[in-house]
Parts: C-alpha cells; structure tokens; sequence
C-alpha cells in the first residue's frame, strides 16, 4: 500500500492552491492522509479525485473545517494501526506530547512543526511531512509518500 502523506497546507492562506508537483507526487497512491491545517476544505476534495482522503483538523483550522473533522483518529494501514493528529505543542516537546495522544499505534502521523521528520521513537514510528506551501521552520517545503507492506517506510519529497 502506498499513502501520500501532507500537512499545513493553509489553502488559501499562503498559499492560493496545491502546487501541482503534490498531484505528480500523489499519483497512483492508495489513500491520502492530512494532519491538519487545511483552513479550506475545498483542498480536500481537490486531494480525494487522487485517492480517498482520511484528514484531521489543525489549529489554523476555522469553525468549518472543525465541525467536519476530528483533532486525532486511529487509521488502519494494513496490519498496522496510525495515529492521525494536527499537533499543537511548542517543537522541541511535540513528539513526546504526541505520544501521549496515542495507545498503541505503531504510526503516529503528524504537521504543526512545517519540519518534515521520519523516525523511531519508544518503538513508533513519527511522519511528518513538512509543508507544501509554507517552509516556516523548515528549509524546504514538502510532502511525504509511505510504504506500508511487511515493514512501514517512508520518504520525505522535497517539492
């Protein structure tokens, strides 16, 4: 199964539509995940034409966007289970925050930071794909595509 993987998306916020590299990267992806940020859910839809979308709702996220999605759920990703979240903690305790999200996920799915990261903590993995539209504390924006089969594995693409 392959999942592409956004965050902070700030439509139109910061940015006034997807950049069409995300549309290339996504091709031919299973399922969508977005942790959050969307502020337009328009950018949603635009998202599912490619592959179904499961999504979460950000801080920057208004009423609408509120209303329509929760701030966290637990996705089943083949014999795996992810956590999907927005996050909301100051960067350098946003992980150790998040965790305590979650009970047993063996993925936690994340955006708040604009930092794209993947690794292993405490035996979870953590994505976060950075951003499309907005580098903030990043050096580069981006998005990210997971491999989910006998092992989970994921790359960050720079757009």
């Amino acid at each position: 199964m392959k999942v592409g993987v956004i965050s902070d998306t700030h439509i139109p916020a910061i940015a006034p539509s997807l950049p069409s590299a995300v549309f290339e990267i996504f091709k031919g992806v299973d399922l969508i995940l977005h942790a959050g940020d969307i502020v337009e859910l328009s950018v949603l839809d635009e998202l599912s034409a490619i592959a179904p979308v499961e999504a979460v709702a950000g801080n920057m996220d208004g009423s609408e966007v509120h209303l329509k999605l929760p701030s966290k759920k637990i996705i089943p990703l083949g014999g795996y289970s992810a956590g999907l979240i927005h996050g909301k903690y100051k960067i350098d305790i946003q992980r150790e925050m998040i965790m305590k999200e979650f009970s047993k996920v063996d993925l936690i799915v994340y955006g708040h930071s604009h930092m794209p990261f993947w690794g292993k903590f405490d035996n979870v993995y953590f994505l976060n794909p950075g951003s499309p539209t907005d580098k903030r504390y990043a050096p580069y924006n981006s998005v990210a595509l997971l491999h989910v089969g006998d092992e989970l594995t994921a790359e960050i693409i720079r757009l």
